[in-house]
């Protein structure tokens, strides 16, 4: 790799501005209207989100699907016992970054993760489709494996079943619940000049204001 190429990599950002009288008093609004353009605008893969979590002072990120939004939090599913659900174990704080590259368009959520009810984790676990369902059974994330075999035979033993045999939520997976206290809504402008802004929660009240880029 020859590291000029990389340093002359450059994209200027022109479609947009973003000003904050323009935008809702409440953030989750916001969002909500910018995920329904990335719909819109066909992105790739627009519920996909960068979650970071920390653990012992060492930061950790990796991408996981939004599956809801409300006025009380993000949702997402994942296995309890992954690095990710240790970490947020020991320091339930977060973030989500969101990043629409098509709207030239980036969206940061921190708050507080707490477990979803059982019952909202089987009612999505039901929803899914049998491969995927059998995908988190087979799966034990994070952790060793002797060879990528291990996991296309359990697979297959799996899927073999008749579908009248339902496939039950395993009690290590099930949602999380970001609760979010900050929200960054970030344009792209020319010359790195970008609009960024800030919706921060304080005494139960949102409280809105723009950034220096």
């Amino acid at each position: 790799m020859e590291n000029e190429h990389i340093a002359a990599l450059r994209k200027e950002y022109l479609k947009a501005k973003l000003e904050p009288s323009d935008l809702p008093e409440n953030p989750v609004d916001t969002f909500g209207n910018w995920f329904e353009l990335a719909l819109l605008e066909k992105c790739n893969e627009p519920n996909a989100m960068v979650l970071s979590t920390v653990a012992n002072n060492r930061p950790s990120a990796r991408v996981v699907l939004l599956k809801d939004c409300t006025q009380s939090g993000l949702v997402f599913f994942t296995n309890y016992l992954s690095r990710k659900g240790q970490q947020l174990l020991e320091n339930p704080y977060a973030s989500l970054t969101f990043f629409w590259h098509e709207l030239e368009r980036q969206v940061r959520i921190e708050g507080k993760v707490h477990k979803v009810s059982a019952d909202v984790s089987d009612a999505y676990f039901a929803s899914r489709p049998r491969l995927s369902q059998a995908g988190a059974l087979v799966s034990s994330q994070s952790q060793k494996i002797q060879s990528r075999d291990v996991l296309d035979k359990e697979m297959e033993r799996l899927m073999s079943l008749p579908e009248t045999e339902t496939f039950e939520r395993p009690e290590h997976w099930g949602g999380y619940n970001l609760v979010p206290d900050y929200f960054e809504f970030w344009q792209g402008r020319a010359g790195r000049v970008h609009d960024r802004i800030t919706y921060e929660l304080e005494n139960g009240c949102w409280r809105k204001y723009r950034l220096s880029p």
